[in-house]
């Protein structure tokens, strides 16, 4: 079995993350990008890392597409300062289904097996661990890592971060937020673990700079 790219199921999460808020949310624009990712590749572990102060437009996009594929939003925090901001922004938002766990990137990710979608922040010193502990789904996964223009990880390469064996299928960087490098990751055993059904070009414009970006599911 692969993962199966939905362009109807990407669309709903697109649709429903700008109906859900936002609009003055620094995020907004990264949130609806990869709740339509999350969602039209029908993820059903979803994983997040978060600390005390950062953006929620993300987390509210990702827990509404966990809510579109009937899957899991688990949100990993350090601390518990971090939790409780977490939960009460998230209840602000009105979403209260997320997984909360508290604790060290290798403890937590060696418990999260099946990983299909994982978020990072290269804001977040442990970001590259998190993504190195990871045990992604042996149908494939997609990676991404927000604020990907961060001067902290230049030279990044997926590559150096990810587990010895793990097959970056292709990997991109877009110009949405403050950059999103994104990396697909192949079936376990050789399979490519992606099938695209119909194509469909899906159109996100900025609200704070009005410029238009567009990707194909």
């Amino acid at each position: 079995m692969k993962l199966v790219w939905s362009p109807e199921t990407a669309s709903k999460a697109y649709i429903d993350t700008v109906k859900s808020q936002f609009q003055n949310f620094k995020e907004s624009g990264v949130a609806e990008f990869l709740s339509a990712m999350a969602a039209g590749w029908n993820s059903k572990l979803i994983v997040e890392s978060w600390s005390y102060g950062g953006h929620i437009a993300t987390s509210v996009g990702l827990a509404i597409a966990a809510h579109t594929t009937c899957g899991r939003h688990v949100c990993i925090v350090p601390d518990e300062r971090s939790k409780s901001g977490y939960f009460k922004a998230m209840e602000e938002a009105g979403m209260s289904s997320t997984v909360v766990i508290i604790g060290e990137a290798e403890e937590v990710m060696e418990g999260l097996a099946g990983v299909d979608f994982l978020v990072v922040d290269s804001k977040r010193k442990d970001f590259a661990r998190v993504l190195r502990f990871a045990k992604l789904g042996h149908n494939g996964a997609v990676l991404a890592c927000k604020n990907a223009c961060h001067m902290g990880i230049s030279g990044f390469r997926w590559h150096g971060v990810l587990e010895r064996g793990t097959r970056v299928v292709r990997s991109v960087f877009l110009p949405v937020g403050q950059g999103l490098d994104i990396a697909h990751i192949g079936a376990k055993g050789g399979v490519v673990g992606f099938t695209k059904g119909p194509s469909r070009w899906i159109k996100h414009i900025d609200q704070r700079s009005g410029e238009e970006h567009v990707f194909r599911g």
